[in-house]
């Protein structure tokens, strides 16, 4: 009898695939919204084993304190603004109806006072392109528009970091702390490497599937591996 094949396993849950939030050090989100604009302080700035981009830790002149991913630029002691009135520079918070067409945003709002959800990662900005009524629609570093509401938060600048991918692994201990800190199953072996019993592709004399990788969404677990439910196969023709 073979095992269950990764989507099994990772359906069932258990720690292997949980998502290790207990890595972050606190919740990288805006402070509840408030019609007035206040002036920070960059205190300092924390690594996140979890993430891969650095944590700016914010202090308010009314002693409030936040952290949010840290843009390119910031440093310890820079004055940051946050609130409707807030100036467009890098590090400062305000909605997205305030800021000007063309300007360069992360940590986006997707629904007013959720603290950011939007274009956090390293590098991952985001482009205001326009007023649509009370939304405002913005470019996703997915090169998707969306428009979003125009009261809903953003930060001036691009997340630090970026270049992460650039740089070569080299060898396999550096893929291995990479994804340790992830909810990320690594190694992955291929299913074509594996014995018949414990994979679809599994078996036969060459590395190869054998059959149609297709299947329907229907199928039962241990047979849903491949190209689920695909609308389309094989070439685009021009």
């Amino acid at each position: 009898m073979g095992k269950k094949t990764l989507q099994q396993r990772a359906g069932r849950g258990g720690q292997n695939f949980r998502s290790p939030g207990h890595l972050h050090p606190a919740p990288a989100k805006y402070p509840p919204p408030s019609e007035h604009t206040l002036t920070g302080v960059v205190m300092e700035f924390i690594h996140d084993p979890g993430r891969w981009v650095p944590l700016a830790r914010i202090q308010l002149e009314n002693g409030v304190e936040y952290y949010i991913p840290a843009a390119e630029g910031m440093y310890v002691g820079q004055k940051v603004s946050i609130g409707p009135d807030a100036p467009p520079l890098v590090g400062n918070t305000l909605p997205l109806g305030k800021i000007p067409e063309g300007t360069k945003v992360y940590n986006i709002e997707l629904n007013p006072g959720d603290g950011g959800k939007l274009a956090r990662q390293a590098g991952s900005y985001a482009l205001v392109l326009g007023r649509s009524g009370n939304y405002t629609i913005v470019l996703l570093p997915s090169k998707k528009q969306r428009p979003i509401l125009s009261t809903a938060r953003a930060t001036v600048g691009v997340p630090a970091g970026a270049g992460r991918i650039e740089k070569p692994l080299l060898k396999a201990g550096a893929a291995y702390h990479k994804w340790k800190v992830k909810a990320h199953k690594w190694p992955r072996v291929r299913g074509v490497a594996m014995n018949a019993v414990s994979h679809k592709f599994g078996g036969g004399i060459h590395q190869r599937k054998s059959h149609p990788s297709t299947v329907s969404r229907n199928a039962p677990p241990g047979r849903k591996v491949g190209h689920i439910a695909a609308r389309r196969t094989g070439l685009k023709k021009r």
